[in-house]
């Protein structure tokens, strides 16, 4: 969008985009009471269509690289897996640096910018596994009950992460947080919300698990350099070793299956993968960029 404006404007434009986007999103997904429902004379309507038109242009982006996937099951989570080494951003020279070289200061600048861009994973999947077939639901659900510790609130793993930015003393707020940061947020949650999207939000949520655990383990050993205490970093050190096996069952037990039952999944599916590794490609070169590494 505006890529024929200057620089600052283009700035300007997405950041002021991508807020409203965060502010829709607030509103649809923050559980109110009936006489609460008025989002403060927000007229959504407005939101809603730039949101079908940011998420229609983000798929344009990427379908002629998703439409390269197989369909056949097997062959497809073996394209999908190959992501973790061939996708956007992966190998980031950001995270060696985070995990060797960079000051406090600026590793919770970076967890600032994460945090406010997280977007729920425990939320997310609740919402996409509406209706899904049994297998791929069960999975799932797993998954959930994970992200929810087992019932247990010491396990939880927002809350993790809410204890470390308490920890470090973070302030993560939209209006402080890079638009690229917000943009990922977006996405993700636009893709959970529409159902004619839940395809495209399996091939998100997939590929985060898959990808996420090398950059986790190089946060949390930043953070241990910086000496930042166990149970404070205990999100990155956990998501470091867990990821692997959710990973590995949401290919073997969600995408696979999916994709076997029907092949015109497959394209979904990796729009869906491709579209997250873009926005969290997008937050990584303007990180770098931020803390002068380009």
């Amino acid at each position: 969008m505006n890529d024929c404006l200057p620089g600052d404007s283009v700035e300007r434009t997405q950041r002021r985009f991508h807020l409203g986007l965060a502010t829709l999103n607030r509103v649809r997904l923050t559980p109110c009471l009936p006489e609460d429902e008025d989002p403060g004379g927000l007229d959504l309507s407005p939101l809603l269509a730039d949101e079908a038109r940011f998420l229609r242009e983000a798929r344009a982006r990427v379908a002629p690289a998703a439409a390269l996937a197989p369909e056949d099951g097997a062959a497809f989570v073996a394209w999908f897996e190959r992501l973790e080494c061939t996708g956007p951003g992966q190998g980031d020279a950001l995270f060696s640096w985070l995990a060797r070289e960079a000051p406090r200061e600026a590793m919770c600048w970076f967890l600032e910018q994460e945090v406010a861009g997280e977007a729920g994973f425990e939320d997310l999947t609740a919402l996409v596994q509406v209706r899904m077939p049994t297998r791929p639901k069960l999975e799932l659900a797993r998954n959930y009950w994970d992200e929810m510790g087992h019932g247990r609130e010491p396990g939880m793993h927002g809350p993790m992460l809410a204890h470390l930015v308490h920890a470090l003393e973070l302030a993560p707020q939209p209006e402080g947080t890079v638009w690229q940061s917000l943009a990922l947020a977006n996405t993700m949650a636009g893709l959970a919300l529409h159902r004619h999207l839940a395809f495209h939000a399996i091939g998100a949520l997939g590929v985060i698990e898959l990808t996420a655990p090398g950059r986790a383990a190089m946060v949390a050993a930043g953070l241990k350099r910086l000496g930042v205490r166990a149970d404070d970093r205990h999100y990155f050190d956990l998501h470091a070793v867990l990821d692997i096996r959710h990973s590995a069952a949401w290919n073997a037990e969600i995408i696979g299956p999916l994709v076997t039952e029907d092949p015109r999944r497959a394209a979904a599916i990796a729009e869906g993968a491709l579209m997250r590794l873009e926005c969290g490609a997008a937050c990584f070169r303007r990180y770098r960029e931020h803390f002068g590494l380009n």
